[in-house]
């Protein structure tokens, strides 16, 4: 497996790892060794969630899928003028997790995954960003309950799943929203209480 790397960052590649640490980012060679699960059909969560979001560059795309990779939730917001911090990005992701979806901390196992979709400027090859977004990512999942999943970047040159070297010319930073979209899970049935819980029980089960 191999890895581009930005020539704006190959100084700092070369700085020690208590550097790295201390900017709490994950280098491509931790990232491939964490065992993140592969998406099977890439393409297709891509396309989904930018024809959803619209994203432009310095916007991030959390979702959560579930084992099948049906959408159960999804939230954009957009990177805030700041060097570049996992502590700080991991605080942004958990906060929209939150927001869109209850945690699985209950779970002796992780069912859920998260993703991440993140649209830039500049070329696929991996950067000190990225590498603080795939620390963000990884801690906001443990802290959620979830399945830390793939880390997409999206350029004007197309998308990138980072770690795996799958990627495609569309979506990309400047395309229009292609004609599908990411499919999604049915509703789960409204949490009530009483005899309202047994009648919703019983009709599900009919």
């Amino acid at each position: 497996m191999t890895f581009g790397f930005a020539p704006s960052s190959a100084a700092s590649l070369s700085t020690s790892t208590s550097t790295a640490s201390a900017n709490r980012l994950l280098e491509p060679a931790e990232w491939a060794a964490a065992g993140i699960p592969l998406l099977r059909n890439p393409r297709e969560v891509v396309s989904g969630l930018h024809a959803r979001h619209l994203p432009r560059p310095a916007t991030a795309v959390v979702a959560v899928l579930d084992p099948d990779e049906r959408l159960l939730a999804s939230a954009s917001f957009t990177r805030r003028q700041a060097p570049a911090d996992g502590w700080m990005f991991r605080n942004a992701l958990l906060s929209q997790l939150r927001r869109v979806i209850p945690h699985d901390l209950r779970r002796r196992t992780p069912v859920r995954t998260a993703v991440l979709l993140y649209c830039r400027d500049g070329d696929a090859r991996w950067t000190e960003e990225d590498g603080a977004w795939m620390w963000g990512l990884r801690d906001a999942c443990t802290l959620h309950g979830l399945r830390c999943g793939s880390y997409i970047t999206l350029t004007r040159d197309g998308w990138q799943v980072l770690g795996e070297g799958r990627g495609g010319r569309r979506p990309n930073a400047d395309s229009s929203p292609e004609p599908f979209a990411l499919s999604e899970a049915p509703p789960p049935l409204p949490r009530t209480g009483g005899a309202a819980s047994e009648v919703l029980r019983r009709a599900a089960a009919r």
